[in-house]
């Protein structure tokens, strides 16, 4: 008799359950695609530089009129959360302490691709795209 698989899928508030009781940590690196826990790739240095010069850039150009976000997280729905590398916001008094952004929050969008080029112009792209990220 053949078993089928079928895979727990979570929503952004259980994910976040997960946190607080310690099943996951800040310091895992993942993040929440479409109701699975997704491993990031490991950031290189060349990665890193490109988003300090991003977020410089961002910072000195549009810090009057929007709030600039580096790796943290976007809410897309109710079962993707999502840790973009650089997001223009749009401005906030509480500056998101309340809940994270969402799809609708975010004016611009970088994910800056060394190695997950393919990842994040197919499976992102579209999440971003049905969120309602106006530009990636």
């Amino acid at each position: 008799m053949a078993v089928g698989v079928h895979r727990k899928l979570f929503t952004v508030d259980e994910y976040y359950r997960m946190l607080e009781s310690g099943i996951l940590s800040e310091e895992d690196r993942v993040e929440l695609v479409e109701g699975e826990i997704i491993e990031m790739a490991a950031k290189g240095s060349r990665h890193a530089a490109c988003v300090k010069r991003l977020t410089d850039l961002f910072y000195r150009s549009a810090r009057q009129s929007a709030i600039v976000s580096v790796q943290d997280p976007v809410r897309i729905g109710t079962n993707t959360e999502l840790e973009p590398d650089v997001a223009l916001l749009r401005l906030r008094d509480d500056l998101y302490a309340n809940a994270h952004p969402q799809g609708s929050d975010v004016l611009l969008l970088v994910e800056v691709s060394d190695t997950t080029l393919g990842y994040d112009h197919g499976v992102k792209l579209e999440l971003y795209a049905r969120g309602g990220v106006p530009e990636v």
